[in-house]
């Protein structure tokens, strides 16, 4: 008996709707000396999901962790599913940032399953409708920003919109700014140190140490530049001066504009078609700006100059300088010796520099000023990435999800009716048919004395009236946000009645 045929009893169990066989299949493995993979729960899994079996489905999840098995967008995405359909919104939650730590970006497929739930009644029943501002916020900033983990904020009807966000982070259709999730300096540091080690032990009489040495005497670096694939990029024979075209431009967008650091494999810069003479002045131009490092023989990663080379060069000193590198090639051959976590997607999407070419010459896709991955505000809203084939940011598409009291927009304003419309405090005098009471009910958060508290709620009550007339035409404000800011102020919390 081994893993294959073991999951093929599963399959046959699953076959006849049989979930409780099929996990037991998997159950078996760890007595009998096998590990059991992802694809050994998928059987059972889908037994238990399709039929709403949601607890023995959550047990095939505890069961793969407990056996050092990590399920994927497809095994998230069934769980998922379940939950949506019993109405589990815990369960939901949970979910959701599973997905954000493993994911990031989520499938179309499993989009459509997170607005099947965000439309759902139960989603609208769930909730709080009062929390502290202040601890959500201390959360956030203590797990890097872009999340929280406290649960459902706020309650009632969401609203699930498609939208892009722009360059300055803002989400285009409900105007709150995404957070540039920050990497944890420990993880940094453990990530650069395990290239290290992979390549001191790979590499031949101490070639990756006199790298570091050399690395230590002539950087730092601001960038750095995987020249074999840039030079190869989208033709067969290497060209030098597409080398050059990209570290003139990348320059450019340094802060120091300083020479980037260019890793180029030795076999590539001799031969004969480096004796040209515009080749051979390219290759001194770099190295009189000690800007070059050739790597010696033994550091190609695939064998073949032509292939990905010096990778583990390129990838130590972009995370030892904590700089950006300049490459096409998405790591994905290299990823399982790092991290077995989701640092390394956290690393590229902060770091890496993709570029083309045009008539105009090259192009650079700058890494975004904002972390591509779900999102939980301490707003309650939730923003999630699609995945897509192109890689261009701007025009990726992002589930916008937000509560319905949420959104105020300029265009129904400008619709409502005359006593739905902001409140006009010079014109609302006692008497007047249109005029609306508002009334605060203020619960001090931090001192109990009611004597210390009447003037900062009469002086908050008043400077809110003025926040509220000028968010009313704010661009990507609601007045919900303003008022939170100014509880947060006032270190108080604001009840309406009107």
């Amino acid at each position: 008996m081994n893993e294959a045929s073991l999951t093929a009893v599963g399959r046959m169990a699953m076959s006849m709707g049989n979930g409780d066989l099929a996990f037991d299949a998997v159950k078996k493995m760890k007595p009998l000396g096998i590990n059991p993979r992802l694809r050994s729960y998928g059987p059972a899994l889908s037994v238990f999901c399709s039929t709403g079996n949601i607890d023995k489905a959550f047990a095939v999840e505890k069961h793969m962790l407990e056996h050092g098995v990590y399920p994927e967008e497809p095994e998230l995405e069934r769980l998922l599913r379940v939950s949506v359909v019993t109405g589990k919104g815990d369960k939901v939650y949970y979910l959701l940032h599973k997905l954000r730590t493993s994911v990031r970006k989520v499938s179309p497929y499993t989009a459509e399953t997170i607005v099947k739930w965000f439309n759902s009644k139960e989603a609208a029943r769930l909730g709080k409708t009062k929390w502290d501002h202040r601890l959500v916020k201390k959360t956030m900033e203590d797990k890097g920003g872009g999340w929280h983990g406290l649960g459902w904020l706020g309650k009632g009807k969401w609203v699930v919109s498609h939208s892009v966000v722009g360059p300055d982070a803002l989400c285009q259709c409900c105007g709150e700014k995404l957070a540039r999730i920050d990497l944890d300096p420990i993880e940094t540091e453990s990530f650069a140190e395990s290239v290290a080690s992979i390549a001191i032990k790979r590499e031949r009489n101490s070639s990756f140490q006199k790298f570091q040495k050399w690395l230590d005497y002539y950087g730092p670096f601001e960038a750095v530049v995987d020249a074999a694939n840039i030079g190869l990029f989208s033709q067969r024979n290497f060209k030098p001066s597409r080398v050059n075209a990209v570290v003139n431009g990348i320059r450019q967008k340094l802060p120091s504009k300083k020479w980037p650091l260019i890793v180029l494999h030795n076999k590539r810069i001799t031969g004969h078609k480096m004796d040209q003479p515009i080749n051979k002045a390219l290759v001194e131009k770099w190295q009189n700006a000690d800007a070059l490092y050739a790597t010696p023989t033994g550091s190609n990663d695939d064998c073949t100059v032509g292939n990905n080379v010096c990778f583990r060069y390129w990838l130590y000193a972009a995370i030892k300088f904590k700089c950006l590198i300049v490459t096409n090639d998405e790591m994905r051959d290299h990823t399982f010796h790092l991290l077995g976590n989701d640092f390394f997607p956290r690393w590229k999407e902060r770091h890496q520099v993709r570029f083309g070419f045009s008539d105009a010459g090259p192009e650079f896709y700058m890494p975004p000023t904002y972390s591509v991955v779900i999102q939980e505000s301490a707003k309650g809203n939730w923003h999630i990435p699609i995945a897509s084939e192109h890689g261009n940011e701007a025009e990726r598409t992002w589930l916008c999800i937000t509560r319905a009291n949420y959104r105020v927009s300029r265009k129904n304003l400008a619709t409502r009716p005359e006593d739905l419309q902001p409140l006009d405090h010079n014109k609302g005098q006692a008497g007047s048919s249109t005029s609306k009471e508002v009334k605060f009910k203020s619960h001090s958060l931090g001192d109990s004395t009611s004597g210390n508290t009447v003037k900062p709620v009469q002086k908050e009550y008043k400077n809110l009236r003025n926040i509220q007339s000028k968010s009313m035409v704010s661009d990507h404000q609601s007045i919900l946000s303003k008022i939170e800011a100014s509880e947060e102020l006032g270190n108080c919390v604001i009840d309406f009645q009107i």
